[in-house]
């Protein structure tokens, strides 16, 4: 079974259903007010792969990301700054639905050029602020937040384990800690808002009892997570920023309404550099797939590259380590190409065992092992380039597996099933070439289908093709 290191118990624990064969998991999404970039999918490429690992253990997986569309401001404290769906309206000259629908599509298909498999639910945080404001209620009447010239705070020094997930205490957290701004009406300088009081703004506002006002940030995933899979689910994923102080707000929001632990097992990915820095759109450094696809690179070619370290270390982003990542997995799937046609490969661990002759099984076992072991992915890499090279394993067997633990990789190694009309056409005049034996032709229409973005493999077995 798949072990993961816990953020929370800062120790690698298997992961254990609460409900028998059933997995239900949370991951904080984006806020849709500006392309993503490849450091947010770095992140959601992780939730992807616990999902499917999760999968080909054959469990039932009930997989929730959010959609931010209001509340995240860019000073949260102080009230400020203006919230960024607001000003990615005022940028563009858009409604901030008009954003949150054209962002949030981009979202959908940089997330499908990465192969990440659809979540099951895409709660938006405007459509559940019922469900906010009840939340802030039972928080209020439980003794964990107050109520102070209409905003809403928790009051962390009722939550005693608070700081728990970032290994802080509350003595350790100076005053000014979030921002350099310390607002006077909190009762302790740690205090965060669940509520906003909405002041002068007019738009993207909602009535409460504390009056008319929007939602703080993280309110809203405590808020979507419990609605949609209960007080107590097995994970929840996002980036390394997330843990402070997101995820630990969620946390003493979460477990101060219900009395008791809501998720068993929190999951963290470091960050994608470019150069020395963290990849952020603050910083001005954004890299978006958009932009790989530009410089001539298959997306997948950037999940590869996610898989050449551990989740838990940063990952250097430059043009060289997208070339190698490239290069790697073109070969990946020219090997795949020259092992013949056939069926996909088995979609769950027990299936994939099933009928292998000792040589593979040694291999499959060999890169579970890896998988396992906290996503241990370069290992697994390593485990499935060793495979497709070696002749010791059957031609059908290595094909097979390859198609099997792709079900976790998302790696597309059989390449696309189906290839344009007019590029079929050209491998079907460069067959009659080579047949009459005009090789000069043949050559040319190879060179004019890789300009196209499709390497063609010639095998006994006749042509094979993979895009480039």
């Amino acid at each position: 079974m798949l072990r993961v290191t816990n953020t929370l118990t800062r120790s690698v624990e298997p992961v254990s259903p609460l409900e028998p064969g059933r997995v239900k998991m949370y991951s904080c999404g984006p806020t849709v007010y500006r392309p993503l970039h490849i450091g947010n999918l770095r992140t959601f490429i992780l939730a992807d792969v616990v999902r499917r690992v999760l999968a080909y253990h054959g469990l039932d997986v009930t997989a929730v990301m959010n959609l931010t569309d209001v509340g995240h401001m860019t000073d949260e404290l102080t009230g400020q700054g203006r919230d960024r769906m607001m000003l990615a309206a005022a940028d563009e000259d858009l409604t901030t639905a008009e954003i949150a629908e054209k962002y949030t599509q981009l979202f959908f298909d940089h997330s499908a050029a990465c192969n990440i498999i659809a979540f099951d639910h895409y709660p938006k945080a405007t459509d559940h602020i019922e469900q906010m404001i009840e939340l802030n209620a039972k928080l209020i009447e439980r003794g964990h937040a107050y109520e102070a010239e209409g905003n809403v705070y928790y009051d962390v020094t009722t939550f005693p384990d608070y700081g728990r997930l970032s290994g802080q205490s509350l003595e350790d957290m100076q005053a000014g800690h979030r921002h350099d701004h310390v607002d006077p009406v909190k009762r302790h300088h740690q205090d965060f808002l669940l509520w906003r009081s909405a002041g002068d703004r007019r738009e993207l506002v909602f009535d409460s009892p504390w009056g008319t006002g929007y939602p703080g940030w993280h309110i809203e995933c405590s808020a979507m997570s419990m609605h949609l899979l209960g007080d107590r689910f097995d994970i929840h994923t996002g980036g390394v920023d997330n843990v402070f102080p997101h995820h630990e707000d969620e946390i003493a929001q979460s477990e101060g309404a219900v009395g008791h632990r809501v998720v068993s097992t929190w999951i963290h990915g470091d960050h994608l550099l470019l150069g020395r820095a963290k990849m952020a759109k603050s910083a001005g450094n954004v890299v978006t797939i958009d932009t790989v696809v530009q410089a001539g690179h298959d997306p997948i070619a950037f999940r590869y590259l996610c898989f050449t370290a551990r989740y838990r270390r940063q990952v250097h982003f430059a043009d060289e380590a997208l070339d190698a990542a490239s290069t790697a997995l073109r070969r990946l799937r020219e090997r795949v190409a020259t092992l013949g046609t056939g069926e996909a490969g088995p979609a769950t661990d027990a299936a994939a065992r099933t009928g292998l002759a000792p040589p593979a099984l040694a291999y499959h076992e060999r890169f579970m092992d890896a998988v396992d072991d906290d996503l241990d992915l370069p290992e697994a890499l390593t485990v499935l380039h060793a495979m497709l090279g070696d002749d010791g394993v059957s031609a059908a067997d290595r094909r097979r597996l390859a198609l099997s633990w792709d079900h976790i990789l998302g790696l597309r190694l059989a390449g696309d099933e189906t290839l344009e009309a007019g590029l079929t056409a050209l491998i079907d005049e460069r067959e009659q070439a080579r047949s009459a034996k005009d090789f000069a032709k043949a050559d040319a229409l190879r060179d004019e289908l890789r300009a196209a973005g499709v390497e063609l493999i010639d095998t006994p077995d006749g042509v094979r093709w993979v895009r480039r």
